[in-house]
C-alpha cells in the first residue's frame, strides 16, 4: 500500500511517500481503507522524536481517521465489510495510533474491532477523521469536567488549534459567552465566523487587563472576571489565568504546550475558592456523542484545507509553523 512514513527523526524532509508492507491481521482485528486522516499537535513531535515514546520505524503518522472495513479477521463479529467506520485511536497494549502504533497516513490501516464505531450516514469522512484526539479532547474537558452552562463566561487560550476550536464550538452550543485568544488576527477573524463573542490578540493585548475591562476585576465576595478558564499552554500564562476567574470559576488543563512547571500563587486558589482541574483524553463515548452532534447538524468541524498523501509533509510544517486553524484532513 502507499503510505507517508519516515524512518529516522528529524524534520519533514525525512518524511517520503511510496509503498510499504500491508498491516497483518490477527484474529480480532479490521483492515480499514483510509478515507481522510487528521492531523494532531503531537504529530510534529513524533516526527522529530522529542515526546521520548518508542516510536517504531519506519512510522507511519496521523492518529485519527475514518473510512471502511474491507477485511475482517476470523473472529470478528458483529461487522461487516463495506461499513463506515471511525476507531477510537487508542488501542489497548499497543498505545496511540500514530504514536506508539502505525498512523492513518495511509491507504490502509488495522484496528481490533473493539476499537471500531460506526458512523452515522450523514456525517463524511473528513468530518468524522477530525473528531476523535482533539475533538473528543475538548468534549470531555467541556462537557465532562467543567460542565459549561448556558450564560457563562469561558476565556479559551491557544484557541486556534484543534481543541481550542472544538472547545469554542462546544461553549457556544451550550450558550457561554466565549473569549478566544490568539497571536495573529488572520486567524481570530475565522473563529469569530465560528461564533467567538470576543477576540484577544495576545501579541498585542494583556488577557488579563482585556477581562478586567470587559468583565471587572474579580471580588472576593464574587463578581467580574469569567466563570471558565481553558489553559493547556501553561508556562507563563498559569498565574495570569488564575487571575481571570470569578469566585467558584474553573480552570481546566489538558496539556502543557509551554511548560508544565509554571509559577504558582495559591492566594488566588484559596481566596476566590478556585477549582483547578485536569482532563485526560477522551473515552469512546465521547466519540460517539460527537458524531451524533454532527450528525444533528449541531456542529461542524472547520478543516483548515484537505490534501492527498503527497501533502503529509507541508501539512506537518503547518502545525510546526502553526500556520493554520482548526484541523488538516489528509484523503489519501
Amino acid at each position: 500500500m502507499r503510505a507517508a512514513y519516515f524512518s529516522e527523526h528529524g524534520d519533514t524532509t525525512n518524511i517520503q511517500i511510496g509503498d510499504v508492507n500491508d498491516p497483518a491481521l490477527g484474529p480480532s482485528d479490521v483492515l480499514i481503507r483510509v478515507r481522510a486522516a487528521s492531523l494532531n499537535g503531537f504529530d510534529p513531535m513524533i516526527l522529530q522524536g522529542t515526546t521520548g515514546l518508542k516510536t517504531p520505524l519506519p512510522m507511519i503518522p496521523l492518529g485519527d481517521c475514518a473510512g471502511d472495513i474491507v477485511e475482517m479477521g476470523s473472529d470478528v463479529e458483529g461487522w461487516s465489510v463495506g461499513e463506515r467506520v471511525c476507531p477510537y485511536s487508542f488501542v489497548a497494549g499497543e498505545g496511540m495510533t500514530g504514536e506508539t502504533r502505525l498512523g492513518a497516513a495511509a491507504e490502509y490501516i488495522r484496528f481490533p474491532a473493539s476499537n471500531l464505531i460506526a458512523m452515522p450516514d450523514t456525517v463524511s469522512y473528513a468530518d468524522a477523521a477530525c473528531l476523535p484526539i482533539a475533538y473528543g479532547t475538548a468534549y470531555r474537558m467541556m462537557y465532562n469536567r467543567a460542565a459549561v452552562q448556558k450564560g457563562e463566561k469561558v476565556l479559551i487560550l491557544g484557541a486556534t488549534g484543534g481543541v481550542g476550536v472544538c472547545a469554542l464550538e462546544l461553549a457556544k452550543s451550550a450558550g457561554c459567552e466565549v473569549i478566544v485568544c490568539g497571536s495573529a488576527d488572520w486567524k481570530l477573524d475565522k473563529l469569530k465566523e465560528l461564533g467567538a463573542d470576543h477576540v484577544v490578540n495576545t501579541s498585542e493585548h494583556d488577557v488579563e487587563a482585556f477581562v478586567r475591562e470587559t468583565f471587572g476585576k474579580p471580588h472576593m465576595m464574587g463578581g467580574g472576571g469569567v466563570d471558565v478558564v481553558i489553559n493547556y499552554i501553561g508556562g507563563d500564562t498559569w498565574v495570569k489565568s488564575l487571575k481571570c476567574l470569578t469566585r467558584g470559576g474553573r480552570l481546566l488543563t489538558c496539556g502543557a504546550t509551554a511548560g508544565f512547571n509554571p509559577p504558582e500563587d495559591i492566594r488566588f486558589i484559596w481566596t476566590y475558592e478556585l477549582n483547578v482541574m485536569g482532563s485526560n483524553g477522551w473515552m469512546p463515548e465521547d466519540q460517539v456523542k460527537l458524531l451524533d452532534m454532527v450528525a444533528r447538524g449541531e456542529m461542524k468541524p472547520f478543516i483548515h484545507r484537505t490534501g492527498s498523501l503527497e501533502d503529509v509533509p507541508g501539512a506537518i510544517q503547518s502545525l510546526i509553523e502553526r500556520d493554520f486553524v482548526g484541523k488538516i484532513v489528509i484523503e489519501p
